[in-house]
């Protein structure tokens, strides 16, 4: 999806793994298509523990109104098996507020989550996380 002048994101999955890269700053109706987007993408884990690797590129400072969206979507997934979420920040000038803000969200929703510069070292983490956590099949 791109939206050039509303910000746009991409939604892959890679195993255990659902990838977003999220160019802001996102609209009210970007979001509103994000979410959407989302659950139809957490359904297809069937409950199965997974991880979501977010990289956010630029300035991407959430509302209060997203901030709160961004809050119900994680407890969403959460409810849909994601164990733990791991978040890049690349080429932001405001990663410190963006960094408290996740900070926020993902504390308020009690999940495992750590916030990092490089997507290297994050999908490392969050690979190793999920796969610790996941039962082991016989």
């Amino acid at each position: 999806m791109k939206l050039a002048q509303q910000g746009d994101y991409q939604i892959e999955r890679e195993g255990n793994i659902l990838v977003v890269d999220a160019h802001g700053p996102f609209s009210e109706e970007t979001s509103q298509q994000y979410v959407a987007q989302m659950y139809k993408a957490c359904d297809e884990f069937n409950g199965e523990p997974w991880g979501l690797l977010i990289t956010f590129y630029g300035k991407t400072v959430f509302t209060p109104d997203i901030e709160q969206a961004l809050i119900e979507v994680t407890k969403y997934r959460m409810e849909r098996g994601m164990i733990a979420n791991a978040s890049v920040i690349i080429n932001s000038t405001s990663a410190d507020i963006q960094q408290m803000q996740l900070r926020r969200v993902y504390q308020s929703c009690k999940l495992t989550f750590h916030v990092f510069s490089d997507i290297v070292s994050a999908k490392r983490w969050l690979v190793n996380f999920v796969n610790e956590q996941s039962p082991k099949r016989a």
